[in-house]
């Protein structure tokens, strides 16, 4: 039959099959599905959208669930009345295989889900209504889709009523099923179903066995569509499209919404996927979001002949986030403004869905926020609808909390060690804890040097955690704690030796002999120190890392106020790892002479405190530190705290920690590099089409921080794989045994899974930079006081805002100008569109034509 997992990775929703019954209870059985179950049942809408989802109908044999309309032989069946389900789940258990039962489960809020054998030949909506006749119950005819996924229970017995193995039964023939799909798409598309008449119309109170099947009949004009159905297809580029939208149409003209929606127990798998059949969302119409888009990026006007492409294009590159990047939907909502041609808007459309996945941009989030404030204020107005108006405003919310976990969805599964470290601390702080556990990790494979562009680097990597106050920052402390635990307790041995020494000296105060002062390594370091003991307690580390955290940046802002300059320069020689020398002629001063810096840092604290911290951004140091972000919870409702670090994730952590200092030694990643070298030329290329000098400068040194990060977490996949096949000891064991065992090891861990994690990575923290320092950055390198580029104001944009893209496939001189203009501001000299298009030019982004004008080689739009 079919059963498969439904995930979102890199932006896209994939399927996993599921083939046992022991798998498929251990993930609904999970710690995490039972507690968002339990909210969920409390009225919590966002604990319902973190339920496992799963899908019956449908069949991924690449994983890939966009575009795929392969059947399976099961279908789900939905029973949203409870009275409903109670009747139908009495009848189905007492004769399961009458009904061909595979699932029986209860739903989150009310009712349950069904899922049944598909009688061969037949499409999904004519197996629902045949066992809605049996069981004479309600169905919702809009519930049919085959990507359909529904939002799973607990294992328990009071939920799973009903599982049969034969779900798991996942053998298919690849040909027969396409020939099948193919089969029913045209049943379905020429109306060559058997169903009552009401089974076409929406209704989510349908009940079929009041009906009489309707009798087909069948004209000379569907004969014929039945012998050649090529003949009589929809049009390329229009197939979904009303026929009454006429390409000529303004958007006043668009098709009205649908009033169907998915029910209460099965939704698409994120609040930004819509269905073809659906003209809004979240509850708002496209054609209002449009109409604000327009009143607040265009002054009210919609698009004309001379910008429609570039608006058109502008535009659909943020509505795809809001419409599943639907192809057809887009088609149908974007309207073809002044006598655009339909291809033509087709073809910005499709440029707009070739764009590289990001989270939702600012523009689209401020559009939904007026949206928001309108609603809000027609709620508490004198007879607005309340209800209707917190349900939506509440949808927004959960929205925009889902797009902050873009970067979370788009990981794989990770290593020991990590992976307890996002379930301690919950999926909102994934990313800020990977930012902060990874330079621990590398501190503690301190012998481990990694090939980065041919040069060999240790895993040096210096980390901020910026949030505002009570913000969760604190949930880190005890996840840092646990990985530095071996560490720190040597340290104690050390500081315990080091009160004996200051002991024997108080009591040898007056004596001629004194005590000698011992060298201790001491590693976890406390910033709450000066620059003089700081330096001493470095040199005194044999070679090895040390480690310095703070809960409080401030601490650093305080105690370095008339220091930061030395502070700046000791993290930026440690990140590099080069040598560090402090001399002074007293004999009582310290002198230290460092030949290689090895000092991770992490910090947390307020974004104020991060800029005094970080006070020049045009010596390096800026570009050093790796910053992460805190979500917003300014109006999360006050919840039980289901993250905590437990015992066990605690001690999978120290496994991994104690095994992660026996790997020394320099290793080549081919695949790293190779990914590393990509996301460089893609950043590269992007920002040549801006001229967007910020962010081609941040990818130097976030490229060698993220392949570091990926190191420590390889090195943690190799200590995982070890633990698995031999157990705790035996791994130790193992790498004391063979010390070049782990290096034949992470070669292999290079796995395409693995390297997406670089990705994900770097641009989290391309986009943390920007979104912190780009402001700041342009300002001090346009100032007086650094002469190292020609003066000139910037704008903030976002990387959809890109000067090639606003342009037309040929343009002039002058139109290059007048973008560049709109796009950095009014001080652009004609020398600096002269650079620009030097550049394009040389990189074949466009070419010269005989009358002088510009030509893009490879038309975008």
């Amino acid at each position: 039959m079919s059963c498969y997992l439904i995930r979102v990775e890199n932006g896209h929703k994939v399927a996993r099959s599921i083939t046992s019954q022991e798998e498929y209870k251990l993930i609904r059985g999970s710690y995490e599905q039972k507690a968002n179950l339990r909210l969920a049942r409390e009225g919590n809408d966002g604990a319902k959208r973190r339920l496992v989802q799963f899908n019956y109908s449908g069949h991924y044999p690449q994983g890939v669930v966009k575009g795929m309309k392969l059947p399976s032989r099961a279908f789900g069946f939905d029973l949203d009345d409870k009275q409903d389900f109670e009747k139908a789940a009495k009848l189905m258990l007492q004769e399961p295989e009458k009904y061909g039962l595979l699932m029986l489960e209860r739903s989150a809020r009310q009712g349950g889900h069904a899922v049944c054998m598909r009688e061969m030949g037949k499409t999904i909506l004519e197996n629902q209504v045949r066992i809605a006749k049996m069981l004479e119950c309600e169905m919702d005819t809009s519930a049919h889709d085959i990507n359909r996924v529904y939002f799973t229970t607990s294992a328990d017995a009071d939920d799973l009523l009903y599982l049969s193995p034969e779900l798991f039964n996942d053998s298919y023939e690849e040909a027969a099923v396409a020939a099948e799909g193919k089969v029913l798409e045209e049943r379905e598309k020429y109306g060559q179903e058997e169903l009552p008449p009401g089974a076409h119309k929406a209704n989510k109170h349908y009940k079929p066995w009041l009906e009489e099947v309707e009798e087909k009949t069948q004209n000379p004009l569907m004969n014929q569509a039945n012998q050649n159905p090529q003949k009589v297809q929809a049009p390329q580029n229009s197939q979904n499209v009303h026929d009454s939208q006429n390409p000529q149409n303004s958007s006043k003209n668009q098709a009205q919404p649908v009033s169907a929606s998915p029910s209460s127990s099965s939704s698409p798998s994120s609040p930004s996927s819509s269905s073809s059949s659906s003209n809004d969302y979240l509850g708002i119409p496209y054609s209002e979001i449009i109409q604000k888009w327009w009143q607040m990026y265009n002054d009210g006007h919609e698009p004309v002949r001379s910008n429609r492409n570039t608006l058109t294009f502008e535009l659909a590159v943020n509505l795809r986030h809001i419409c599943g990047f639907d192809r057809n939907l887009m088609a149908q909502i974007i309207p073809c403004y002044d006598g655009f041609p339909e291809p033509e808007k087709m073809a910005c459309i499709n440029s707009a869905l070739n764009e590289k996945i990001t989270q939702m941009p600012k523009r689209l989030k401020d559009v939904l926020a007026a949206i928001r404030q309108e609603r809000m204020k027609m709620g508490a107005g004198k007879g607005g609808n309340l209800e209707g108006s917190d349900a939506l405003v509440n949808a927004l919310d959960e929205a925009n909390a889902q797009d902050d976990l873009f970067y979370y969805n788009a990981l794989p599964r990770m290593p020991l060690g990590v992976r307890d470290s996002l379930d301690a601390v919950g999926p909102a702080l994934a990313m800020p804890v990977i930012t902060a556990i990874c330079p621990a990790i590398g501190m503690l494979a301190t012998g481990v040097k990694v090939s980065v562009h041919g040069k060999m680097n240790s895993l040096n990597l210096i980390s901020y955690i910026a949030g505002d106050f009570a913000s969760g920052k604190g949930s880190i402390d005890p996840v840092i704690e646990a990985w530095t635990s071996e560490i720190k307790d040597m340290d104690k041995m050390y500081q315990q030796k080091e009160d004996e020494w200051r002991a024997k000296k108080r009591a040898a105060k007056n004596k001629k002999e004194q005590p000698e002062e011992p060298k201790l390594p001491v590693r976890c370091l406390t910033l709450n120190n000066t620059v003089a003991n700081l330096a001493e307690r470095l040199a005194n580390t044999e070679g090895k890392h040390a480690f310095s955290f703070t809960p409080e940046a401030d601490t650093v802002a305080q105690k370095w106020k008339s220091a930061m300059s030395d502070f700046s320069v000791m993290l930026r020689q440690a990140y590099d790892g080069t040598s560090y020398e402090r001399e002074a002629r007293s004999a009582e001063a310290v002198n230290v002479h460092i030949d290689r810096l090895l000092w991770n840092v992490v910090m947390c604290g307020t974004p104020d405190a991060l800029y005094r911290v970080v006070n020049n951004y045009t010596d390096g140091f800026q570009s050093r530190i790796t910053v992460a972000r805190t979500p917003d919870n300014t109006f999360t409702p006050l919840t039980d705290n289901l993250y905590v670090l437990t015992e066990r994730q605690r001690d999978r952590i120290i496994q991994v920690a104690h095994l992660l200092p026996l790997m020394e030694g320099e290793v080549e990643l081919p695949k790293l590099e190779a990914k590393g070298r990509e996301w460089l030329e893609q950043i590269r290329l992007e920002t040549m089409k801006n001229d967007d000098k910020v962010k081609a400068r941040q990818r130097f040194r976030i490229c060698p921080t993220t392949m570091r990060m990926m190191t420590c977490i390889l090195l943690c996949k190799v200590a995982e794989t070890l633990i698995q096949k031999h157990g705790f000891q035996g791994a130790e064991k193992l790498l004391k045994q063979n010390p070049l065992l782990w290096k034949e090891m992470i070669v292999k861990m290079q796995t395409p899974t693995m390297l997406t994690v670089f990705n994900v990575l770097a641009d989290y923290q391309l986009d943390n930079a920007l979104y912190f320092f780009r402001s700041r950055i342009e300002d001090a390198f346009s100032s007086r006081d650094y002469c190292g580029q020609t003066t000139y104001d910037r704008s903030h944009r976002g990387k959809n805002d890109s000067i090639f893209e606003r342009l037309d496939v040929t343009f002039s001189f002058e139109q290059a100008q007048q973008q560049s203009i709109s796009v950095k501001g009014a001080s652009v000299t004609n020398e600096t569109v002269r650079q620009m298009l030097k550049n394009w030019k040389r990189q074949g982004l466009i070419g010269i034509l005989p009358d002088k004008r510009y030509q893009k080689v490879s038309s975008i739009v």
